[in-house]
């Protein structure tokens, strides 16, 4: 019983504080993930003074910034089912979103409409590796400046996806901040037919250098 209890012990730790199974829940990053998918978040992947790059796949909790600020859990019920979520053995709930990262502190982020690509710093992104099938990189003009700890979002479906877009005008910006990061989402782990790896597009290396606060760790 101390045997299983360590084990037991240990893995909630890993749970805790290393990697996290998330489920993806809906389209809004096809094709990289989809409806379903199981896939791992890096929780130490920020850690010791790292920061989210461009290009970055992260799980965030969008209270705050595409959802209120809520009161917190009020009884030992939602107490519970808190802790459960942080450990990874309850759903992650519906606050929790996966998005990619396309501006980080600092950076500007402009899109005349559709049929243009989004520019960071001035430079067009070839989102093409990563985008569905037929999308436009954004059917929406937008012109922002990414605040210092904080986020610019999107889905990979973009016509599928609200993300950072949606709540431009509200509370917020649209940003997401930093803290809010749960892991960066490295792996797809099942179904075990998409078992794959999430790798920072090559696209997002055209960026380096220009401005912003994208070359931190």
């Amino acid at each position: 019983m101390l045997l299983v209890g360590i084990c037991l012990l240990a893995l909630l730790l890993v749970n805790a504080f290393v990697v996290r199974p998330f489920s993806v829940p809906s389209g809004s990053m096809e094709e990289t993930l989809r409806p379903g998918d199981r896939l791992i978040a890096n929780q130490l992947a920020y850690a010791f003074g790292g920061h989210p790059q461009r290009g970055d796949v992260v799980v965030f909790d969008g209270t705050g910034s595409f959802l209120p600020e809520s009161g917190g859990p009020t009884g030992f019920r939602d107490g519970l089912s808190s802790l459960g979520r942080d450990l990874g053995l309850a759903p992650a709930g519906n606050t929790v979103y996966v998005k990619r990262v396309i501006g980080v502190g600092g950076d500007r982020v402009t899109s005349t409409g559709p049929g243009r690509p989004i520019t960071v710093n001035g430079v067009p992104i070839d989102e093409s590796s990563y985008l569905a099938p037929g999308d436009q990189p954004s059917s929406v003009a937008f012109d922002v400046v990414v605040p210092t700890g904080k986020l610019w979002v999107m889905g990979d479906h973009r016509s599928a996806s609200r993300d950072s877009r949606d709540h431009l005008g509200e509370p917020g910006g649209g940003f997401v901040p930093e803290s809010r990061v749960i892991g960066r989402a490295d792996w797809v782990v099942y179904p075990f037919s998409r078992l794959t790896g999430l790798d920072r597009p090559a696209a997002f290396a055209a960026t380096a250098g220009t401005g912003g606060h994208g070359e931190q760790g």
